[in-house]
């Protein structure tokens, strides 16, 4: 406790600074500029029979971080400290996070054409297919690389990266990456191409990994597998362009991979991304489509936690809800194998026209499906395991519809209708089950009382053909309700109330209320509530979150 009560003391001494207008904001430094930001997440939870809460034993669990950057000119530096004392419910079920320390420190160096930076540092080849080093802290994922990263501009038009390091693994770095990434602009490096309205980018990539060997028995007693030491990931990317036409692609193989998800089978990986794309004023459409076939990457095979150490990112194509009863089943990527098609149309109807109306009607259709991969059991541990059919299609994992309708209704008022169809496979969590099939209404309606004060009213339902079972334990079953209302005024307060409840073949009453106050660059928010057990999914990347209830609290400030 008396941890906690320093971390407090000090986020308030920052906030009581910037209220008397100290200079604790960006100052000279030898000349340089230091800028940076805290953020302090806390919560209290309580034991509740019903929805599955426990009790914590340290009472008070928390996440705390400050960024700090120092830059003179060219050159830059930075570090981040981080407290988990301890680490709040979902974030880390090992409580290998559990402590605090200096996380992550960069020194770089900066021109037009060259750019250096040595300690931690994320990067992204492409969509991410080979390699995405990055950081979420809402998902609790931080792969960070520490080591080298160096960007090199010899020509304009063509660009060239460099990556060697090791990848952060909770407060230590394990593994051996290297990478190589090249772009060609070809508008800008042709001279003639300049001013044409068609553009053409081309990039490819390679990575590697490097790990010792280690003992893992086959299935031949007396055996052990032969472990490759170094598994390399290749890929190729195009972006063209015309007009409002797009047409992206990207490829990526993996050498042989045995490890720890894909039952240390030996064969090659592949994933094809691609996307089309048309837009203009008042309309924009898009359908993507792409194939996952045992391309999982990590720098350590053994490693059991789902978001640690993870090389490369597969792009997501099912969207990214934001209303509860519609974001209740996310879809998380399936390395292992996958295959889907996603559409997404956006159409808005003109003022003063029939379906317009005074102020005009906006639509947004979206639908997605995403399905195994058709294959053939070949072996076990220590084979190719299967084959499979490109083209072939296994069992449904998710499908979704979604049909939103927002417009006007006066100078002050708008509304927003939203129907939505969710089919989810329990598969995909590890779970047994039939699919499940969800439908779903919202009504969202906003009220700009004035420049101030805007009220916010919203209420969904969702009717379900799955029903809670104790052998399963999953509280998202059945048929729910929820309403909200939400009041922002005096542009600096806001004040919510809300609550779910499974009225119908499920479990939980789940209320919340929120309050929240923001000056400056300073922003704090208390809620006290029950949180409903489930999985938080950002770009396909997923957390658990564990059941709770009581207080949590909130507190960023940036300097």
């Amino acid at each position: 406790m008396k941890k906690h009560l320093k971390l407090l003391f000090v986020a308030t001494i920052i906030i009581f600074m910037k209220g008397q207008g100290s200079s604790v904001k960006a100052q000279g430094i030898m000349g340089g500029h230091v800028t940076g930001n805290v953020q302090l997440d806390g919560q209290f939870s309580s034991r509740d029979s019903i929805i599955g809460a426990t009790d914590v034993p340290e009472k008070m669990l928390s996440n705390v971080r400050a960024d700090i950057l120092y830059t003179n000119g060219n050159f830059s530096a930075g570090l981040r400290y981080e407290a988990y004392l301890n680490p709040m419910l979902g974030f880390d079920p090992s409580s290998k996070f559990k402590g605090q320390g200096i996380a992550n420190y960069f020194v770089s160096y900066k021109t037009q054409n060259f750019t250096v930076t040595a300690g931690h540092f994320y990067e992204q080849f492409g969509n991410g297919m080979t390699l995405r080093a990055y950081e979420d802290r809402y998902l609790g994922i931080d792969n960070a690389l520490r080591g080298v990263n160096v960007m090199y501009r010899p020509f304009r038009g063509i660009t060239f990266k460099g990556v060697l390091g090791q990848q952060r693994y909770f407060w230590e770095t394990r593994g051996l990456v290297r990478g190589v990434d090249g772009e060609v602009n070809l508008n800008d490096l042709i001279t003639s191409w300049n001013e044409s309205k068609t553009r053409l980018t081309l990039g490819g990539s390679f990575v590697s990994k490097y790990e010792d060997d280690e003992t893992i028995l086959s299935d031949m007693p007396g055996y052990k597998l032969q472990l490759p030491k170094n598994v390399g990931a290749a890929s190729v990317r195009m972006d063209l362009a015309h007009g409002g036409f797009g047409l992206q692609a990207e490829y990526a193989r993996k050498g042989q991979d045995p490890w720890l998800d894909n039952g240390y089978i030996y064969k090659p990986g592949e994933a094809l991304w691609l996307s089309a794309s048309y837009s203009q004023k008042g309309l924009s459409a898009n359908i993507q489509a792409k194939r996952v076939d045992n391309m999982g990457f990590k720098s350590v095979r053994s490693v059991n936690e789902r978001q640690m150490l993870y090389i490369n990112y597969i792009p997501s194509i099912t969207k990214q809800h934001t209303y509860a009863f519609l974001s209740m089943y996310p879809y998380g990527t399936q390395t292992t194998g996958e295959m889907g098609v996603q559409g997404d149309f956006i159409y808005k109807f003109k003022k003063e026209s029939l379906l317009g109306g005074k102020y005009g009607t906006d639509i947004h259709l979206n639908a997605s499906l995403i399905t195994g991969l058709d294959t053939t059991l070949v072996g076990g541990k220590g084979t190719d395991g299967y084959t499979s059919s490109f083209f072939g299609t296994g069992e449904t994992y998710y499908g979704d519809v979604s049909l939103e309708i927002a417009k006007k209704l006066s100078s002050k008022v708008k509304l927003s209708a939203t129907y939505g169809y969710v089919l989810f496979n329990p598969v995909v969590e590890g779970h047994p089950g039939d699919i499940h099939h969800n439908h779903v209404l919202v009504a969202d309606l906003t009220w700009k009382i004035n420049r101030k004060n805007v009220l916010r009213f919203e209420a969904e339902w969702m009717g379900s053909d799955s029903k809670y079972s104790e052998l399963v334990d999953d509280k998202r079953c059945g048929d729910w309700i929820m309403g909200l209302v939400e009041y922002n005024f005096t542009s600096a307060w806001f004040v919510s109330v809300s609550d779910q409840y499974a009225y119908n073949d499920g479990v939980g009453n789940y209320y919340n209320v929120s309050v929240g106050y923001t000056k400056g660059a300073t922003r704090l928010q208390l809620g006290y509530g029950k949180q409903r057990e489930g999985i938080i999914c950002i770009g396909g990347v997923c957390r658990n979150v564990p059941a709770s209830n009581g207080l949590t609290f909130s507190l960023t400030t940036s300097f």
